[in-house]
């Protein structure tokens, strides 16, 4: 039988590999802008729902509102504080499909990787604490983020290819972040499950609200960017979507 820890890097490498497959889409098909600021929308619209059917309603089931709100405030604090820094350090636009004006001087491959690990994370140690307990996987957040992984991917290699990045560099990041989600999902198992409930309740609400925060400074910004009044139709396709995979889940 293989172990649980095993299992627990298995499925968020499983999540993490389909930043590889949207990267590959996104360097070597030329496709719309606008079309990969709709899949953006749908991936962002994803994973909305998984932070409220999967993961708060988790931690609400084990710790109750008290670890909720610290660690959803605390991810959100977290996330936006790296943020404003890797920002300052030529990340900001790393989830951008398009060369916005100036940002050549804004290309600093190393923010960029570190800023995409940082997004990730999040959502890796949450596949690894969904295991916790039952001893089974989330099977509709492990999709909800393999959907919202692939836009993510997408997205952000159409904009490094715009900048000059060749395949093999994007590909070696990118290969790396998804070998980084397998060990974070590991670590989200491995770390928590000897720790008390109130512990992982707080956990999942901390990994919830970076998700959120990415969501709303990075996914949501460049989808609308290119679509306008359709982004919330779509996105709210991707969130009914991902609530019906939780209920048949």
């Amino acid at each position: 039988m293989v172990p649980l820890w095993v299992m627990a890097g298995l499925w968020g490498s499983v999540a993490g590999s389909a930043l590889l497959i949207g990267a590959a889409t996104g360097y070597y098909l030329k496709i719309p802008q606008r079309i990969v600021a709709l899949v953006m929308a749908f991936g962002a619209g994803v994973l909305l729902s998984a932070i409220s059917f999967e993961l708060l309603d988790d931690a609400y089931s084990l710790g109750g509102i008290g670890p909720v709100i610290t660690g959803f405030i605390a991810g959100a604090l977290i996330f936006t504080v790296a943020n404003i820094l890797l920002a300052r350090n030529g990340a900001r636009h790393r989830k951008r499909s398009g060369l916005p004006p100036g940002d050549e001087l804004e290309s600093n491959g190393a923010a960029i990787a570190v800023g995409s690990v940082i997004d990730g994370i999040p959502e890796s140690i949450a596949i690894g604490l969904t295991m916790i307990g039952g001893g089974t996987v989330s099977t509709a957040t492990v999709i909800a983020i393999f959907l919202s992984n692939i836009p993510e991917g997408l997205s952000s290699s159409v904009g490094l290819k715009a900048r000059g990045w060749h395949a093999a560099r994007v590909f070696l990041m990118w290969g790396g972040i998804a070998v980084c989600s397998g060990l974070s999902s590991l670590a989200g198992y491995s770390i928590f499950s000897h720790f008390s409930p109130n512990i992982i309740a707080a956990v999942l609400a901390l990994a919830a609200g970076g998700i959120l925060a990415m969501l709303v400074d990075t996914m949501i910004p460049e989808a609308f960017s290119k679509t306008h009044n359709l982004t919330g139709l779509v996105t709210v396709l991707g969130f009914i979507t991902s609530f019906i995979l939780s209920k048949l889940g």
